[in-house]
């Protein structure tokens, strides 16, 4: 009994501690807005018009068509950062060149390099060039964020892959780029895909530069709730804030339930020999 206890007691509280934010989120979201500062943690006073303020225009909001425009980023930040991730870990993993080891030490150092220190100089050179306000000054920067958690993804999976399949393809009459695309790809399906949701997930919560380098047509959903305004300068809308919130966050927690077997199988692929 005790062995149980000590096992599982940690999980549920880490479980308490991540998940309570949220249950208070989607508490508050459907929880009427007279009754919005209630400590009652069962829901009450149960309504659906917090969503239709989160989705309503009159205000000068447009929720709607921020959702369109994080889904064109991060659609956009996942595709591109997967191409060239996938050819760039091959390359490290299975290939060997001058100054690998320097390449890889670039990337590790702009994964580690902190955000802030690029908001201004980003934010310069997008207004010199014209791009404040579009979707490429919002893609390129989230692609340089996410690029090396896509190599050093792709680079751990490909290293563990035995080369006996690949050398198989190449002494059939294959050529690399063949064998790659018919041999390595489908073996790494689980470990695009993990990487794949990981990107997506790290663009659509991103608000820093969005915050800086949008403006209301092309902003995504963290810097348009950000944005919402209640009735009058004095108010702040806090029940429709957290129905926006529910809005953007249940459907990743759901796709991430949904795949979480795809998603452990692709960190965990190519860890065991």
């Amino acid at each position: 009994m005790m062995k149980v206890v000590r096992n599982y007691l940690p999980v549920i509280i880490i479980l308490i501690w991540a998940l309570a934010p949220f249950y208070w989120m989607v508490v508050t979201a459907f929880r009427d807005k007279a009754h919005t500062f209630s400590t009652n943690p069962v829901p009450s006073h149960l309504t659906l018009d917090n969503f239709k303020d989160a989705l309503a225009t009159d205000a000068g909001n447009n929720f709607l068509r921020a959702i369109g425009n994080s889904l064109i980023i991060g659609v956009a930040t996942t595709a591109i950062a997967l191409v060239v991730g996938v050819f760039t870990a091959y390359a490290l993993a299975r290939v060997d060149f001058r100054g690998k080891g320097f390449v890889t030490g670039v990337i590790l150092a702009a994964s580690m390099f902190p955000g802030i220190a690029l908001v201004t100089p980003l934010f310069q050179l997008f207004s010199n060039i014209g791009w404040i306000g579009t979707y490429q000054a919002l893609i390129i920067p989230n692609i340089s964020f996410v690029l090396p958690l896509t190599v050093y993804t792709l680079t751990s999976f490909f290293r563990e892959l035995p080369w006996k399949l690949e050398e198989a393809a190449r002494v059939d009459g294959a050529s690399r780029g063949l064998a790659f695309r018919k041999v390595i790809l489908p073996l790494a399906a689980p470990a695009l895909f993990t990487t794949a949701i990981l990107a997506f997930i790290a663009t659509w919560n991103e608000f820093m530069l969005a915050k800086q380098l949008s403006t209301t047509s092309t902003e995504p959903v963290t810097v348009a709730i950000a944005r919402f305004t209640g009735a009058s300068a004095f108010q702040f809308p806090y029940a429709a804030t957290m129905a926006a919130g529910a809005l953007v966050t249940v459907p990743l927690v759901i796709m991430v339930l949904v795949f979480q077997r795809r998603i452990v199988s692709g960190l965990t692929a190519g860890g065991v020999k």
